[in-house]
């Protein structure tokens, strides 16, 4: 059974704060901590609608890529059927992935594994 996290500070009647209570065991309670150091990808997917110059093109006017690592991702979408086109932090990889939903490709967030 959980039990609630108690609030960092509390500072009602009695001005305790989580560091001066008892009745709390920091030794064995767990808080979940985000890991910001983790990176995330954008990838781009395969699909039979859009041209292979026009994914191009979004690669360069999007992410500002020069014509030869647009023209290389592009292939790697076309040949193996998906590319990575970015990463970073969640936050800004899900922003990617909308963009290119408005230009219309197909394309996912996955955490990097590696």
């Amino acid at each position: 059974m959980s039990r609630p996290v108690p609030a960092l500070a509390d500072h009602g009647e009695g001005g305790t704060d989580v560091l001066s209570r008892p009745d709390l065991d920091l030794e064995r309670d767990e808080l979940t901590v985000a890991d910001f150091s983790t990176p995330w990808l954008t990838i781009v997917w395969n699909d039979p609608v859009n041209l292979m110059a026009y994914v191009e093109r979004v690669f360069r006017r999007y992410f500002g890529y020069p014509q030869g690592e647009a023209h290389r991702l592009m292939m790697l979408v076309h040949t193996e059927g998906r590319a990575v086109v970015a990463s970073g932090p969640r936050e800004e990889m899900e922003r990617h992935v909308e963009a290119m939903h408005e230009y219309g490709l197909q394309a996912t967030v996955a955490k990097d594994d590696a």
